[in-house]
């Protein structure tokens, strides 16, 4: 093949995986990536615990720019904010002024951007999004400077429950304000939620089913005015969710999606020739449904990217689509899912049975045991496994070995047969996961 040029709009996780992947498989060709921001392979999962003082700030990086200028031979461009796409080309504000870079393959990883409620008083110091790096150096520096002792996290989603333990792990009176009727409501079934929340509770002023109406203050944000009260607020946090970044993808005419993402086929390819998009951009199928689905999660988007590398390069390689497995934690609280919770089963139109149990960690005695709770959802037609959540401790082997479970078609017979190590410092001899198969029969 003759030398091509890569140009990849984006330097996050998916950005800088597609453009290692080129590099890679054709060392010869020249690859450049535009990123707005002066951090490259970073880590936006990692801002709460940034902001809660336990990871260094300059971590958020899991390689150093130098890592793919010198070692990679990527030609990386840093503070540069790509304006205009074309046929061709690409239109670069940086440092120096405007430059045109041309291409023969073009990468979408451009990411989302936080979706900001249109309430006044949003533009006011001490109110901020926790989306990217900047944003944790910004809060860190701003509790540095003034005194914040009540913080307001709008949005009790992933980032607002995460945000919320960063902020009273710090001895800071935090009130949630979420306008459901339950925190992550869209993630998980009402018996894992309530768990979570009993633990909120305990630590945090939780207040559901509230509306926002605008945040006061003079100089800087002083307090928060919801439909059912106000709350002081030396600083504020807006976790109201994200969109993906599409604009620059409509200038060339790529097809936005159902999801509201861009649209991608297997190869992570979009609708126009020779251009692709990876990431938190870019949308996907569901692995059991395989209907179109917009997870922006770091584990897929890694892995779209290298997808979307392998194909440029010529090495064919299909992306088969996601689970959204994931997993948080409010202290000693962890939560987490993999495929389908009941809600999602009946929107889709599944005949559905479920199990909700709790069980423990260890065996009772030996020391350390804690209670654990796992939510299966099953396809009473085929008895194939749909979904499980979980909530409690040591969550993460059932939630990954679900994923496996649920990746390769299990039914719930496959499930409770599946020959799960046991020994008494690290699960009961009928693992929570095990008995919940047995629960759910098959």
């Amino acid at each position: 093949m003759e030398r091509k040029t890569v140009v990849v709009i984006g330097g996050g996780a998916a950005g800088m995986s597609a453009a290692s992947r080129v590099k890679k498989l054709r060392p010869e060709w020249d690859v450049k990536v535009f990123e707005a921001t002066e951090w490259v392979s970073h880590a936006p999962c990692g801002i709460p615990y940034v902001v809660e003082g336990i990871s260094p700030i300059e971590k958020l990086m899991h390689y150093p720019p130098e890592v793919f200028i010198k070692k990679r031979g990527i030609d990386l461009h840093l503070k540069a904010r790509v304006v205009e796409v074309e046929e061709g080309k690409v239109h670069v504000r940086e440092g120096d002024g405007e430059h045109t870079y041309e291409w023969d393959y073009l990468v979408f990883a451009n990411g989302a951007s936080p979706r900001v409620p249109p309430i006044e008083g949003i533009d006011l110091p001490g109110v901020f999004t926790a989306d990217l790096p900047p944003d944790a150096v910004a809060i860190r520096e701003y509790m540095e400077k003034n005194p914040v002792e009540d913080v307001v996290i709008i949005g009790g989603g992933y980032i607002g429950v995460e945000m919320a333990e960063a902020f009273a792990a710090q001895g800071k009176k935090v009130t949630l304000i979420e306008r459901n009727e339950r925190v992550m409501a869209r993630a998980f079934d009402r018996e894992v939620t309530d768990i979570l929340e009993e633990e909120m509770r305990k630590r945090i002023n939780l207040r559901t089913q509230e509306i926002t109406l605008r945040i006061e203050g003079k100089k800087r944000v002083e307090k928060v005015i919801t439909d059912a009260g106000e709350y002081k607020a030396d600083l504020v946090i807006i976790a109201t969710g994200i969109r993906p970044n599409v604009e620059l993808a409509k200038q060339i005419g790529v097809r936005i999606g159902e999801t509201g993402a861009i649209w991608t086929n297997e190869k992570m390819e979009t609708s126009v020739e020779n251009v692709y998009a990876a990431g938190d951009v870019a949308e996907t199928k569901h692995i059991i449904t395989g209907r179109r689905v917009w997870v922006p999660l770091a584990p897929p988007g890694n892995k779209m990217g290298y997808v979307a590398g392998s194909n440029i390069a010529g090495r064919e390689i299909h992306f088969p689509g996601v689970l959204g497995t994931s997993v948080t934690k409010f202290f000693e609280v962890e939560i987490g899912k993999t495929g389908l919770t009941e809600a999602d089963a009946i929107r889709e139109g599944y005949d559905i049975r479920t199990a909700f149990i709790k069980a423990s960690t260890r065996p009772h005695y030996y020391p350390g045991a804690r209670p654990i709770w796992l939510k299966g959802v099953v396809d009473n037609e085929t008895n194939r496994l749909l979904g499980l959540q979980a909530v409690g401790a040591e969550i993460l082997p059932r939630i990954d070995t679900a994923a496996a479970m649920l990746t390769a078609g299990f039914t719930t017979r496959d499930a409770f047969f599946t020959d799960l190590a046991y020994a008494p410092p690290f699960a009961p001899v009928w693992d929570p996961l095990i008995v919940l198969a047995r629960v759910l029969k098959f």
